[in-house]
C-alpha cells in the first residue's frame, strides 16, 4: 500500500507519524509505504506567531526541521506537488517528479490573503508569518498612542485570534502605561464579535469591562492609507493610528488550479474525510485544505489527522475503517498575557467558555512546548484534551479527594502529571491559589515538565 502524504504542516505530520506507528510492521515488510511531499524543509508552530507579536517569543522557537520530526521509514521530499491526476493515481512535483499511490492524503492547508482588500496590506499589520509578527512587535513597541483598530476578515483560521490579539494588545500597551492615552475598537463582520455565539457572548463582556470598543457588521471593503481610515461595505469607516488585521484567508494555489476545490477548500465528507466527488474514495482531505463547515484550528488538523491514521491503519489491517470524525475541536483563548480560556465544541455541542484563569493559561504555554512531542505522535490530541471534556460543570473548588479538587483548573493540573496522587495531597486546597506564586518562582517539578528553567 502506497500512502502519500501532501503537505508538511500540524495535520500532515500527525496523520504520518500516528499511521506510522499504526503499520510499523506492514512498512517493515514492504507491504506499505509512507512518503510526504512538502512546500519547505522547515515546520512551523504557527500559533506562536502571536507571542512573537508580543515580545513573548522569538521565531526561531517556533521552527523544527520536517525531516526532525518524522518517523524513521517515512520518506520525505521537499518538492512540492503540482499537479494532482486523481484518475490516474499519481501527483507531478515541481521537479518533474512522478508519484504513483494507492492512497493520497492532502493537508495543503491555507494562506493569508490580505492583497485581497485593497490597501490592507500596505497599511496594517499582522501575525501569520514570522517577518508579519516581527513587524508587528516593532509598531506595537513604537505606539505612543492613538486609536488601534482590529479589523477582520472571513473565513480566516484560528477562529479565536480576533479575540487573542485584542486582549493580547490591551495588556501590552497596559504594561508600557499607555492605556490612558490608547482607544482600542473591534470590528468584526457579522453581528457580534464572534462567529460562534457562546464565545460572543462570553468577549462582549470582557470587552466592556475594559473599555474595549466594537462594531459589528463590519466587512472590510477597503483601506485608505492616505487619511489613514478603514471603510467598510456597509457603508461605515473607522479612523486608525495603528490598523491591525486579521485578513481573510484561501486555500492553496495549487488546489484551486487543480479544479480541486473553489478557492482552495476541497469538498470533503464531514464524517469519513474522503473529498467527496468521482475520484473520492482513495483521497483524505485533512485540516484548512478542508471545505468542513467547522473552525480552521490547528486542532482541527490534529483530531482529523488522528482519526484518518486509525482509519487507514484499520483498512490496512482489517479491511475496513473503525472510526468516524465528530467535528472535535479544541481552541484556546489568550484572555491576556497571564489568561486564558477555551472553547471544546464538535458538530453536536457548542462551546462553553468559562472565566479566563492563570491556569489554562499555564495549560496553553506547555502546550506551546509540549506541541513538538505530538507533532512526532508521542502524545495524543485525544488524550490530552480528556480533562476538558470532563470537567466541564465542575465549578465548586473545595477539598473533595486526594487526587484534586473538583475544579477544572485542578484537573487540568493533574492531568499534567504535575501533582500526582501517589505524591499525597496538594500544599493548599487548590492550585488555582498557589499558580500566581508558581510563576514567580516555578518549583523544579514545573522546569522538569517544560523546560523551562527561568520564571514563567
Amino acid at each position: 500500500m502506497r500512502i502519500l502524504v501532501v503537505g508538511g504542516g500540524m495535520g500532515g505530520t500527525i496523520f504520518a507519524n500516528h499511521l506510522a506507528r499504526r503499520i510499523h510492521h506492514e512498512m517493515k515488510t514492504g507491504k506499505a509505504r509512507i512518503t510526504m511531499l512538502s512546500a519547505s524543509h522547515e515546520h512551523v508552530y504557527q500559533p506562536g506567531w502571536l507571542y512573537v507579536a508580543m515580545g513573548r517569543a522569538t521565531p526561531d522557537e517556533l521552527v523544527r526541521e520536517q525531516e526532525s520530526l518524522l518517523e524513521p521509514g517515512i520518506e520525505f521530499h521537499v518538492d512540492p506537488v503540482e499537479e494532482f491526476h486523481l484518475a490516474q493515481n499519481h501527483v507531478k512535483c515541481k521537479s518533474g517528479k512522478v508519484h504513483e499511490y494507492d492512497l493520497i492524503v492532502i493537508s495543503t492547508g491555507s494562506r493569508a490573503m490580505p492583497e485581497n482588500i485593497p490597501g490592507l496590506k500596505e497599511n496594517s499589520v499582522n501575525c501569520y508569518t514570522a517577518d508579519n509578527a516581527v513587524e508587528y512587535y516593532k509598531q506595537l513597541s513604537e505606539f505612543k498612542g492613538g486609536r488601534i483598530v482590529i479589523t477582520v476578515g472571513l473565513p480566516h483560521k484560528c477562529p479565536m485570534i480576533p479575540l487573542e490579539v485584542t486582549f493580547a494588545m490591551y495588556d501590552f500597551i497596559k504594561d508600557r502605561g499607555l492605556l490612558d492615552k490608547t482607544e482600542f475598537y473591534y470590528t468584526y463582520p457579522i453581528g457580534r464579535v464572534h462567529s460562534l455565539e457562546n464565545v460572543a457572548k462570553w468577549a462582549a463582556p470582557e470587552f466592556d469591562a475594559k473599555g474595549i470598543k466594537y462594531e459589528t457588521l463590519f466587512n472590510m471593503k477597503e483601506v485608505d492609507g492616505k487619511n489613514a481610515k478603514v471603510l467598510s461595505e456597509e457603508g461605515s469607516e473607522v479612523a486608525y493610528d495603528l490598523l491591525v488585521a486579521v485578513p481573510p484567508h484561501k486555500g492553496q494555489e495549487v488546489i484551486e488550479k487543480n479544479g480541486l476545490g473553489e478557492n482552495g477548500w476541497i469538498p470533503t465528507n464531514r464524517h469519513s474525510l474522503h473529498m467527496e466527488g468521482e475520484h473520492g474514495k482513495n483521497v483524505i482531505v485533512l485540516g484548512d485544505t478542508t471545505n468542513l463547515p467547522i473552525s480552521k484550528a490547528g486542532s482541527t488538523a490534529h483530531f482529523e489527522a488522528e482519526t484518518a491514521a486509525e482509519n487507514v491503519a484499520a483498512v490496512a489491517k482489517m479491511g475496513r475503517p473503525v472510526k468516524s470524525y465528530d467535528g472535535k475541536v479544541f481552541c484556546f483563548i489568550e484572555a491576556g498575557k497571564d489568561r486564558a480560556t477555551y472553547a471544546m465544541f464538535d458538530y453536536q455541542n457548542p462551546p462553553q467558555p468559562k472565566a479566563p484563569t492563570g491556569s489554562v493559561h499555564a495549560f496553553k504555554m506547555a502546550y506551546n512546548k509540549l506541541y513538538w512531542a505530538i507533532a512526532r505522535g508521542l502524545l495524543r490530541g485525544g488524550d490530552l484534551w480528556q480533562p476538558y471534556s470532563t470537567v466541564a460543570k465542575r465549578t465548586n473548588c473545595s477539598r473533595r479527594s486526594r487526587l484534586c479538587c473538583t475544579c477544572s483548573t485542578t484537573v487540568i493540573w493533574s492531568a499534567l502529571c504535575i501533582w500526582p496522587a501517589s505524591w499525597g495531597p496538594p500544599p493548599t486546597p487548590c492550585p488555582t491559589r498557589w499558580w500566581d506564586g508558581w510563576r514567580k518562582s516555578p518549583p523544579a517539578v514545573w522546569t522538569w515538565w517544560t523546560g523551562w528553567s527561568a520564571p514563567i
